[in-house]
């Protein structure tokens, strides 16, 4: 049975007004990187309890283009969701850990775009970094929430989309195209971004398949 990452407590606690991370943050101890988006959309739209959980979002058909040579990989089509325990596993191997950068939010439309999140409650950032002694690098893929780390860490230089700043002792902030299909870049066009970002911070290892690219 797959791991559940739901906060349970934190669903139980959302209301009308606020509405609390309803995901655990997905750690690695061997990560290297950290995606840090704003907030998961309302559950109606997921597809299943993990990150990028949408099925039109096509952040887990750009890792498995990525690592496997094929979009589908991680796709469970005729049930229209998403593998989880591939998913789960392949972040695992790979390093590759979650959360966001708001633990509650008002929701000021129904809808998951970002520019209607008011964010109620910051993350603490520096309390998942600690916990991932081998990060190299945060990473986003929305102006809200490169906004928000950049505010946090106090930097001034926000970096354009595939650009990087420093934060402190080494770790980089690297910001991403977003993988929502309302940001106007072809598909292959952002698979190749986010290949250069994980060559980028990922350890080349032996590849179990002849399509992985990493």
């Amino acid at each position: 049975m797959t791991q559940s990452f739901l906060n349970t407590g934190n669903i139980k606690r959302s209301n009308g007004d606020t509405e609390y991370h309803p995901l655990l943050p997905f750690l690695p101890h061997n990560a290297s990187i950290l995606f840090l988006g704003s907030f998961p959309p309302q559950r109606k739209r997921w597809c299943c309890d993990f990150y990028y959980p949408n099925f039109i979002n096509d952040h887990w058909r750009i890792e498995g283009a990525v690592f496997y040579g094929d979009k589908e990989h991680f796709v469970d089509r005729e049930r229209k969701t998403f593998r989880l325990p591939d998913i789960i596993r392949h972040c695992t191997e790979r390093g590759i850990a979650f959360f966001d950068t708001a633990t509650a939010v008002h929701r000021l439309r129904d809808n998951a775009s970002d520019k209607f999140l008011e964010v109620v409650q910051p993350t603490d950032i520096r309390s998942l970094t600690l916990q991932l002694p081998n990060l190299k690098a945060v990473v986003t893929t929305g102006e809200k929430a490169t906004e928000t780390i950049c505010r946090y860490y106090g930097v001034d230089d926000i970096p354009k989309v595939n650009g990087t700043v420093l934060l402190e002792d080494g770790l980089e902030l690297y910001r991403l195209p977003s993988s929502s299909r309302a940001y106007p870049l072809a598909f292959d066009k952002k698979v190749e971004a986010y290949r250069r970002m994980f060559d980028r911070y990922l350890e080349r290892t032996p590849s179990a398949s002849s399509n992985s690219l990493l």
